[in-house]
């Protein structure tokens, strides 16, 4: 595999070429769009990715590596500065949990075979392919890791390849796939538990899908959601509140918070008879603003949210 000269920083690891895939810096940038310059100032400004190396010093990249610079691609289109990313990506990594049971790379090779059976009923638009994946998934791993570690990061990548002819039409294909299945599973739920939770996105903030899986998270055998259709307006949030009486109101954002967003929650907050709360990648980007505030921190990640959300309506959370 043909590799560019680079730089060489003694602290670096020294890896056979044979020990996994690994791509050369140029290769990378094709595949990701992220010029070599700005690869190189990721590494050694930011230390947000860090290639091995060969004998001779050039850079060498992961499939691993590859996955980071799109998550970081994705963070920087939210509005995130770059110097901000390295932090987030650290507070979100998913599925910690497993890492002390299973070597990561065996779960990514796992997914990315799920990924991979997923893909080609997609792009064969075969919904009955679909179903028979995404039953077979679900028996092998739990709602969380299903949604978080294999459906959501492939309907990102989709999402991402719009602009290549066919690839609209295959994720709006994936994308009324999942919708309708996660419809299917909040309306199972609804019908067992009370609706204590109200769950909104802020305008223009997030996906319908991506609110849609963060309710599915929040609900449990304790606890419905009550799910607000995508363009609710903010100030009117009130009023909806004092007809349905909910314990909690949570709010979806997956962007950056503009600078005005503490100070607009806190004045709906206290028109509120109920708890309000921030949950997607926005709640752990506007933590620090909120500290000290009524408003709770739910946190991206499915379990850690439902468990912020039960402890704050017990009162054993501090916002």
């Amino acid at each position: 595999m043909p590799v560019l000269t680079d730089d060489v920083t003694a602290a670096q690891t020294v890896v056979p070429l044979e020990q996994e895939d690994l791509f050369p810096i140029r290769e990378v940038a094709r595949l990701t769009g992220v010029n070599p310059v700005t690869l190189r100032a990721w590494e050694r400004r930011y230390g947000l990715i860090q290639p091995t190396r060969t004998e001779s010093g050039h850079r060498l990249y992961a499939m691993a590596d590859i996955e980071r610079v799109h998550s970081i691609l994705g963070w920087i289109d939210r509005g995130v500065a770059v110097s901000k990313v390295g932090k987030i990506l650290a507070k979100t990594a998913p599925l910690q949990a497993l890492s002390h049971i299973i070597p990561n790379e065996l779960v990514h090779a796992d997914y990315a075979q799920w990924q991979q059976q997923v893909h080609a009923a997609v792009s064969a638009f075969d919904d009955v392919q679909m179903d028979q994946v995404y039953g077979q998934i679900f028996s092998s791993y739990p709602q969380t890791v299903v949604f978080q570690g294999i459906l959501m990061p492939l309907w990102k990548q989709l999402l991402q390849r719009q602009d290549q002819f066919g690839q609209t039409s295959e994720w709006l294909f994936f994308d009324g796939y999942l919708r309708t299945r996660v419809l299917q599973r909040l309306l199972l739920m609804r019908a067992n538990q009370p609706r204590r939770v109200i769950v909104s996105a802020l305008a223009g903030q997030c996906r319908e899908l991506e609110l849609l899986v963060a309710a599915l998270f929040l609900s449990s055998n304790e606890m419905g959601v009550r799910l607000l259709t995508i363009g609710q307006p903010l100030d009117e949030l009130t009023l909806v509140c004092e007809k349905i009486r909910p314990q909690a109101l949570v709010l979806f954002s997956n962007h950056a918070p503009a600078p005005e967003l503490p100070r607009r929650l806190n004045r709906l907050a206290m028109s509120l008879d109920c708890q309000l709360m921030l949950a997607g990648d926005a709640s752990d980007l506007a933590q620090e603003s909120l500290a000290g505030t009524s408003i709770g921190c739910l946190g991206n990640e499915g379990t850690l949210m439902r468990q912020r959300l039960k402890q704050f309506l017990a009162g054993n959370l501090d916002t």
